[in-house]
């Protein structure tokens, strides 16, 4: 056998992970949940020179943390200034379940930027990557197997430091934005659908319609229960402003899911709603349904005063989407490139 007929633990080689050696100014070690405050000043100060317009929530932050699938003890890693006790650089490393046609080792962290230029963000990077060999190599799928960063426009260090460890760019993600008080289209759908306001007894049969709709999507993987009930949980998700088309028979053939992101809005300097997921399964597709779900979302979002709609997208996506967004009235704000190592 070769190529990805062979399962990932035959093809990928990963020596034993090397512990990063700690100096006089730092000391290396695993996180813990009570790193939780400390993790988070780190982003926001990482957020206010790569993405200044949003930065991860606490709740996010723990989410990632406590999946059931993330081991504290060997994926993840934080380094510490040791006259302050402040975490000036983490890492994680997440192989995400739902792993139908790939598995992938995705790295998270960054270095706090007072602290850049020292040569941390190498060591981070190497035991990540080490880390991420380890984990395709403890799988036993005969299946493509990435390991995944992604970098800010801003941020052009953190794409070359990982080129240097053998990624390639593989896709550009554009962040969209929207004025609300722009004139909303009126988007004709067909008669038998409706458009409805996410609830609860939606549920699992959003999450079916969301795994149809991303199936053809460069990357994606199915989402489970876990990640799913995760996301429906935190305290940004807004169901009043995500909607749902259903047909007459109630099955979800397309979806909106919308944030809100008020811990954002002062940096920002506006409200804005967030949306992480627009889909609508393949057969239903070219019939109106998606912008009819934006449309829908603008205006509920106008009627909560809110200024602006924010959104990213592949710009290759297959489903045209870049031209749907821009269509609906989106511009670009912002650029972030996905950098693989493929096995």
């Amino acid at each position: 056998m070769s190529g990805t007929e062979l399962p990932l633990s035959a093809r990928v080689n990963a020596p034993p992970v090397q512990w990063p050696v700690d100096t006089d100014q730092l000391a290396w070690r695993t996180a813990r949940l009570d790193d939780l405050d400390g993790i988070f000043t780190l982003y926001s100060a990482i957020s206010s020179v790569e993405h200044p317009n949003w930065t991860e929530t606490r709740e996010e932050i723990l989410d990632e943390l406590t999946h059931s699938w993330v081991d504290l003890a060997r994926d993840s890693i934080v380094a510490v200034d040791r006259a302050t006790g402040d975490i000036i650089a983490t890492g994680l490393n997440v192989v995400p379940p739902g792993q139908e046609t790939l598995v992938r080792a995705i790295l998270f962290g960054g270095v706090h930027p007072a602290w850049r230029g020292r040569g941390i963000g190498r060591v981070l990077a190497a035991w990540q990557v080490a880390r991420g060999l380890e984990q395709l190599a403890a799988s036993d799928k005969a299946l493509p197997g990435w390991i995944v960063t992604q970098s800010e426009e801003r941020a052009p260090d953190h794409a070359r430091l990982f080129e240097r460890f053998g990624f390639a760019r593989s896709r550009w993600f554009l962040g969209q934005q929207r004025m609300i008080a722009d004139d909303i289209p009126v988007i004709e759908i067909p008669e038998e659908i409706r458009l409805v306001p996410f609830e609860e007894r939606y549920a699992a049969a959003a999450l079916e319609a969301k795994n149809a709709s991303f199936r053809d999507h460069w990357g994606s993987q199915p989402t489970g229960d876990e990640q799913w009930k995760s996301m429906l949980e935190l305290p940004t998700f807004a169901p009043e402003h995500s909607y749902l088309a259903v047909t007459a028979a109630d099955d979800v053939v397309g979806l909106l899911m919308t944030d809100l992101p008020r811990d954002d809005w002062e940096r920002q300097g506006y409200s804005s709603g967030y949306i992480p997921i627009v889909g609508v399964v393949r057969e239903w597709r070219r019939r109106g349904i998606a912008p009819a779900l934006l449309a829908r979302t603008f205006e509920s979002l106008r009627t909560s005063g809110i200024e602006r709609a924010e959104l990213d997208v592949d710009s290759d996506n297959p489903s045209g989407a870049l031209g749907l967004y821009t269509g609906m009235g989106f511009v670009e704000t912002a650029r972030m490139v996905t950098l693989t190592k493929v096995f």
